[in-house]
């Protein structure tokens, strides 16, 4: 069973930068996902994907955080990370990780104007 802890969340303010970090464990590597993504979701408000990386390493975003997310990983610490910059308020949400049809519980992220 694959495990997934977020962790790098908090509150910042509007203009900050946060980076989020997803440690998998279990049977599932990182280095051989083949689904890698994170989401987020704000209250009120359905979960969206936000960032996107294949196992080529291409990577994909959504006009709402192109060019300020930047999705990446660590093979060999099996971790996958979210940089987080020019964070907005309506950045605002509890965001996940997602590895192989497996979620993180989430981690909350807040931006204060």
């Amino acid at each position: 069973q694959v495990q997934l802890v977020e962790s790098g969340g908090g509150l910042v303010q509007a203009g900050g930068s946060l980076t989020l970090a997803c440690a998998a464990s279990g049977r599932t590597s990182i280095a051989s996902a083949y689904a890698m993504r994170w989401f987020r979701q704000a209250p009120g408000k359905e979960r969206e994907w936000v960032a996107q990386m294949l196992p080529s390493g291409s990577t994909y975003y959504p006009d709402s955080v192109k060019g300020r997310f930047t999705i990446s990983r660590d093979n060999a610490n099996n971790r996958l990370f979210l940089q987080m910059n020019s964070l907005q308020p309506e950045d605002t949400a509890v965001y996940y990780c997602y590895v192989d049809a497996e979620w993180g519980l989430g981690n909350q992220v807040t931006v204060s104007p």
